[in-house]
């Protein structure tokens, strides 16, 4: 996921004018961890977007492997998105996306500011709305927090490697593992579960 959106800026502050503009008839109690989620699922939903743009972008300057490579990261990010709402639903409120107009660039560009974003997740997104769910003690919140927070920091692992040698990720015929309950992506598919969710490996995902 990345950083572009305001979403990422201020996502307390987004999530709030989300909910206000957008919200149920009959609002939901509020509380952090909700407004956490809200601006979660905003983020992962944008995040798609612009990461399927970025693939079209990839393919068309010859960069295959980084192409598939977003493509599988567009599908964790869905899947992070639907776990988001599903708690979100559970909680008593509608989970709300306001999808912007992706910002694309170069490929090596656009894998910056891929990097620079699923850093910021990583590192200071997700890990402050894990703090504020464990004091609230959302079980379902903190899962869907740590498995997205996991394939963040897998996706940008990834993204630092296609942009230290992205000539060499114009190879063909690449394909991506996607765990389809955690997000969680490989270049290879696990041997027997996923590192992260523990799904049987025969159920991942393969995106190219």
């Amino acid at each position: 996921m990345i950083r572009f959106r305001s979403a990422f800026l201020s996502p307390l502050a987004l999530t709030a004018t989300l909910l206000s503009a957008a919200g149920p008839a009959t609002p939901a109690p509020q509380t952090g961890t909700l407004s956490n989620l809200q601006a979660a699922y905003n983020g992962e939903s944008n995040a798609r977007a612009t990461y399927l743009a970025y693939a079209t972008k990839a393919q068309n300057e010859g960069y295959a492997k980084a192409a598939a490579l977003f493509r599988a990261a567009a599908k964790a990010e869905e899947i992070h998105a639907s776990n988001h709402a599903q708690v979100i639903k559970a909680m008593g409120a509608e989970p709300k996306a306001d999808i912007k107009a992706p910002e694309v660039k170069s490929t090596r560009e656009n894998l910056q500011a891929a990097i620079k974003g699923e850093s910021y997740e990583r590192d200071v997104m997700y890990p402050g709305f894990l703090t504020q769910a464990r004091k609230e003690g959302k079980v379902d919140a903190i899962r869907t927090f740590n498995y997205a927070k996991t394939a963040e920091a897998e996706h940008a692992r990834l993204y630092q490697e296609a942009l230290d040698n992205l000539d060499g990720w114009k190879t063909q015929n690449v394909s991506f593992f996607v765990c389809p309950v955690c997000g969680y992506t490989s270049t290879t598919r696990p041997q027997e579960k996923c590192p992260s969710s523990f799904t049987p490996s025969a159920r991942f995902l393969t995106v190219g």
